[in-house]
């Protein structure tokens, strides 16, 4: 299967704060296009914002590039006893379909629908949407629902002691080092989402932009070991967090996951980490 993060949902109490802000801030041309639900999108990155509670994941929604491949993930769900739903997003063709996972988070896979006119009237960075990150209390059996049920492979897992502290996952035909990763941490749902940038280079670009927006980076620069890659961290106005990342590791066919050890050094090789617990 290969299957990349298309786009998701952020549900908010304000909205229309959190839309102007992925206008302004990060490039996006916006239209309301239905009751409480507005579409964001630039270049490679697109997002749905609804009225709810903060800080809140709708769902995320994965593209399969067939739909051989989507079939299959279909009947590989229906044979685990998955229970699947209608999809929710307006973005994929008619035969997307969805599924909660152990904590309540909701997935959706599906092929793309007509793509929206995302014109905008001044160039935006390059940034397109690469991974989204969850949060959970107990990460191990997210970890196995992922692994074992959708059939996400793992390139890498961070343990304190034995326990799943984090685990990075993709799709099994995606190089990709990560595409869906779990933290565990002392909440449920959405960690972060993030925007592959391409090279260093354009990391200090976004630095350099988001700087003359007044919009100051919370963690960062840095490395991360799972991954290799660089990142810088922003806030949006709900306190969602919000990850550049350039030059992010291209996994080897077969290549065993990896194993690193919960401490400071693995989430950031350059400095201070964010551990999350």
């Amino acid at each position: 299967m290969l299957a990349r993060l298309d786009h998701f949902q952020l549900l908010s109490e304000a909205p229309e704060r959190l839309v102007a802000f992925y206008q302004d801030i990060m490039g996006m041309t916006t239209e309301a296009i239905d009751h409480d639900l507005w579409l964001c999108q630039g270049p490679q990155r697109r997002l749905l914002v609804g009225r709810g509670r903060s800080n809140t994941l709708g769902f995320g929604a994965y593209r399969c590039e067939t739909r051989d491949d989507l079939s299959a993930l279909r009947t590989r769900l229906l044979r685990q006893e998955v229970q699947l739903e209608p999809s929710p997003s307006p973005l994929f063709s008619t035969d997307a379909f969805s599924f909660s996972d152990p904590d309540g988070n909701r997935l959706v896979f599906g092929l793309p629908g007509q793509q929206p006119d995302h014109r905008s009237s001044e160039p935006a960075l390059t940034g397109r949407l690469q991974h989204l990150v969850l949060a959970s209390e107990n990460a191990e059996p997210l970890v196995r629902f992922y692994s074992d049920i959708v059939g996400l492979a793992i390139s890498d897992k961070m343990l304190d002691g034995t326990a799943v502290a984090a685990c990075w996952m993709r799709a099994d035909e995606d190089r990709e080092h990560h595409s869906f990763a779990i933290f565990r941490t002392a909440k449920k749902g959405i960690d972060h989402h993030s925007y592959e940038v391409g090279d260093w280079m354009l990391i200090r670009d976004w630095a350099d932009y988001l700087a003359s927006k007044g919009v100051k980076l919370v963690w960062g620069p840095g490395r991360h070991g799972p991954g290799n890659n660089l990142f810088i961290f922003v806030l949006d106005p709900d306190g969602n967090r919000i990850e550049l990342s350039a030059e992010l590791e291209l996994v080897e066919p077969g290549r065993p996951a990896g194993i690193w050890p919960k401490e400071p050094d693995t989430l950031n090789r350059w400095g201070e980490a964010f551990m999350r617990s």
